[in-house]
């Protein structure tokens, strides 16, 4: 945790000292602020960020303005943090290239809770050799296949770009296939932590892969919706 880069973008300046001083408690050390979508951007290109905690209203432009500008730059994990709470809103927040939303108010404790589940997640490996050890696979759906070590999804034999989240889920999917999970659990399996009030996170991220993999997104043959449980990704036992 001692390395990871956290940029704190907010004007409210109780809030970033609130979220700094926790945050520091919980043993990260490189935070930096900025209070402007400018200073945010002037940040990101001199020290860089692992993870971008992102308000919505600031002074010259909107956090959904800013998020693309900062997808330009990096492919930090960024994490809303709001007190828009509409379901547009939501849905805006992930579409502009955020890959979590908070409404404020909030529990500090519950941003770096958030953060440390990020964490432990890691990253992907780079090695460019395999490894005799590896238990990365191919999971082959016919028109479509998720390719471990590669990182890559593939659809109709082109690969397709996924969001890390995105992809994630779907990479937790395809272990578990004809499995229904709720919007909770999927929640916590991917994201780390349990999914109370998380259900649009779940929603946003199911429809991009959607839109990914299936032939027609508005009649999904692969990843279904079992009403009132949640949802599973369908494998052919022939495939």
């Amino acid at each position: 945790m001692h390395n990871t880069k956290i940029l704190l973008i907010d004007d409210e300046k109780s809030i970033v000292q609130l979220i700094e001083m926790v945050l520091r408690k919980e043993g990260f050390h490189h935070i930096y602020t900025a209070g402007t979508g400018k200073e945010a951007l002037l940040q990101l290109a001199k020290y860089g960020a692992d993870i971008i905690l992102l308000d919505v209203m600031l002074p010259d432009l909107t956090g959904f303005e800013l998020c693309p500008k900062i997808r330009e730059l990096s492919d930090a994990h960024i994490i809303y943090l709001t007190a828009r709470t509409s379901d547009l809103d939501v849905l805006t927040g992930f579409a502009t290239g955020g890959d979590d939303y908070v409404t404020k108010p909030f529990n500090p404790l519950e941003i770096a809770a958030r953060i440390k589940a990020r964490l432990r997640r890691g990253v992907p490996s780079q090695s460019p050799l395999p490894r005799a050890e590896d238990t990365r696979n191919r999971y082959d759906f016919g028109s479509f296949v998720l390719d471990e070590f590669a990182g890559e999804l593939q659809v109709n034999g082109s690969p397709v770009p996924c969001p890390a989240q995105a992809y994630q889920l779907l990479q937790f999917l395809c272990k578990n296939p004809n499995i229904v999970f709720s919007k909770s659990q999927l929640y916590e399996a991917v994201w780390g932590i349990e999914g109370i009030g998380d259900d649009n996170t779940v929603m946003v991220h199911i429809r991009k892969i959607r839109e990914r993999i299936e032939p027609d997104p508005g009649e999904p043959r692969y990843l279904v919706t079992v009403r009132g449980l949640g949802y599973k990704l369908m494998k052919d036992k022939q495939v």
